[in-house]
């Protein structure tokens, strides 16, 4: 008898054991799925930086990404996309999701991990001697720049247009009428900067592509024998792409540790040797020549989303007939 209870225990040992051990495998195998819904031009940097997260971790993490136009990637989190975290081209987008309810206020005091700019890519020898942004229009550049509608790009290139402009004759009206013919000699508006940057690249429209500075290094590492980078003389925008968490999402589904972690992880050394590699500036790094959106429009991006880019704002205005 004692042989057949002993017996009878350690098979219900082994069966508990079997049991936790299969549901421990099931957690390990299902583990954390993690969605960061991005902007355009990010996919090379995500793929290595998602890379180096998963090794870190403990647990096993299903970290995809999502890319696309930023105000588009924002709108399709708005309507209904999972997203846990969201890492996108402006201020605007995100606030856009706090407004909403799905970003939880002061979600700005993270700071952001890395600045870009806006420069020009023009083709190899710089046929048109294009240095600074009033060449643009004196020298009659067909302008390859995203939609501003759709596109972080599109609005860092218009506001840099005004911003240098405004800098540079201390005139409002002046940058106005500079971006007005600026934008009459955009041959085509795509939605995005990967877009953008097929569309000057292989499909060799436009004498200048505006782009982000990790955009434009990327092209020239594809094309070093058809395209330069061009850093405008007189200085460009400062950008600073925020990351948030996605409050609503990451409580419903008891993500938050595992995101507030991904987001920490962007200010390691190893993220931030990442960044730069992929021509992103870690936060802190050289911003010698470049301007703050607060020395176009006083109210930063939330002045400036209002007035050019809102619905009869100065963008609206500006291309009305084009």
């Amino acid at each position: 008898m004692r042989d057949f209870v002993g017996g009878a225990v350690a098979a219900v040992v082994l069966l508990v054991g079997v049991v936790g051990g299969l549901a421990a495998w099931e957690r390990w195998t299902r583990g954390v799925r993690l969605l960061n819904v991005s902007y355009d031009p990010t996919r090379e940097l995500w793929a290595e930086l998602n890379a180096a997260f998963a090794r870190r971790s403990d647990e096993r993490i299903d970290l995809r990404t999502s890319h696309g136009g930023s105000s588009s990637q924002a709108r399709a989190v708005l309507d209904g996309l999972d997203a846990d975290v969201v890492s996108l081209a402006l201020w605007p987008d995100v606030d856009g999701l706090r407004q909403a309810g799905l970003v939880a206020p002061g979600w700005d005091a993270r700071p952001a991990p890395y600045f870009s700019t806006v420069v020009f890519v023009v083709r190899k020898g710089n046929p048109l001697g294009l240095r600074d942004w009033p060449d643009l229009v004196a020298k009659d550049a067909a302008v390859v720049t995203p939609n501003p509608k759709t596109s972080g790009n599109g609005r860092a290139s218009f506001v840099a247009a005004w911003g240098a402009t405004l800098r540079r004759t201390g005139s409002e009206d002046a940058a106005r009428e500079f971006v007005r013919e600026l934008y009459r000699r955009v041959p085509v508006l795509d939605t995005g900067a990967r877009n953008a940057a097929l569309t000057f690249s292989q499909k060799r429209i436009g004498d200048v592509q505006l782009a982000w500075e990790n955009e434009a290094y990327l092209q020239l590492r594809e094309f070093p024998d058809a395209l330069e980078v061009v850093h405008p003389s007189g200085g460009s925008l400062r950008v600073e792409p925020p990351v948030a968490v996605v409050d609503k999402v990451v409580d419903r589904k008891g993500t938050r540790a595992v995101a507030e972690a991904y987001l920490d992880f962007l200010g390691t050394p190893e993220a931030r040797e990442i960044l730069a590699r992929h021509h992103y500036r870690p936060r802190g790094s050289d911003a010698a020549g470049l301007f703050d959106v607060r020395e176009v429009v006083p109210g930063g991006w939330a002045e400036a989303q209002g007035r050019f880019f809102a619905q009869g704002g100065e963008y609206d205005r500006l291309t009305a007939g084009d």
